[in-house]
């Protein structure tokens, strides 16, 4: 089975990504992916806090943006502690664990995004994930750290190895569509939004951006479905536009 990977968003210290890389190790999650890590890449800090975990570290790939690490993956949680503005399903690392092995067994890619250190994760980079994973952590003393929390996440990953599959999960066909399909969609339809108008005031783009990639990430789009939706896009720019050149 495909472990998820693991994604560390703008990391600021290379202890920070050893400790991580350390975590990961110990549950069999091998696949590191650095998103504008904020020392740069390699760190021989993180080598140093590894503790001999040096196989994570060679084989971590690095981004320059988050879409980008996400492109070949079909399910994508967000760790957030922070309430956020927008509807999104929450489930619990336990929860997470069990959706994630029911997909990989269906043949899917899966990962997990973790934000930087001081801040979390922002608005943008949660609108791209499927659903958000919370920890529950006592109330009096919410705050954990980076690694803390990716051993929590491989922990109940390794522990969900042998239980049964998630039925209503293991009896869908449909495959998901792949982040970077979905991108292509969201800026071939923003881009057209633009074009019409709908998108305005610029100072309210953003936001609306953001409400309109959660929509489509909370149905969680199959491949067809992206197709078919680029396809209705495409037919409308295309009768608006032969209406304009008709006047």
């Amino acid at each position: 089975m495909s472990p998820p990977a693991i994604i560390l968003v703008k990391p600021q210290l290379g202890q920070n990504i050893g400790t991580a890389a350390r975590a990961m190790a110990n549950f069999g999650l091998r696949e590191l992916r650095l998103v504008a890590p904020r020392d740069g890449w390699p760190n021989p800090e993180a080598v140093n806090a590894a503790s001999g975990a040096d196989w994570v570290l060679e084989g971590a790939r690095v981004f320059e943006r988050v879409e980008d690490a996400l492109a070949d993956l079909h399910y994508v949680l967000a760790t957030t502690a922070r309430v956020r503005e927008m509807v999104k399903p929450m489930v619990t690392a336990e929860h997470a664990a069990g959706h994630m092995h029911a997909r990989v067994r269906q043949g899917q890619r899966c990962g997990v995004l973790f934000g930087p250190e001081r801040t979390g994760l922002d608005n943008d980079a949660v609108a791209l994930a499927h659903a958000v994973l919370r920890i529950p952590v006592h109330p009096d003393f919410t705050s954990i750290n980076l690694a803390q929390s990716v051993l929590l996440i491989g922990y109940e990953w390794f522990r969900h190895a042998d239980e049964t599959p998630d039925t209503l999960l293991e009896t869908r066909i449909a495959v998901p569509a792949e982040g970077a399909d979905l991108l292509r969609f969201f800026e071939h339809l923003e881009g057209e939004l633009d074009r019409s108008g709908f998108l305005r005031p610029p100072e309210k783009r953003p936001s609306m951006v953001r409400a309109l990639r959660n929509i489509f990430q909370r149905i969680q789009l199959t491949d067809q479905d992206v197709r078919t939706l680029r396809g209705v896009v495409s037919s409308l720019t295309t009768a608006r536009q032969r209406r304009e050149n008709e006047k």
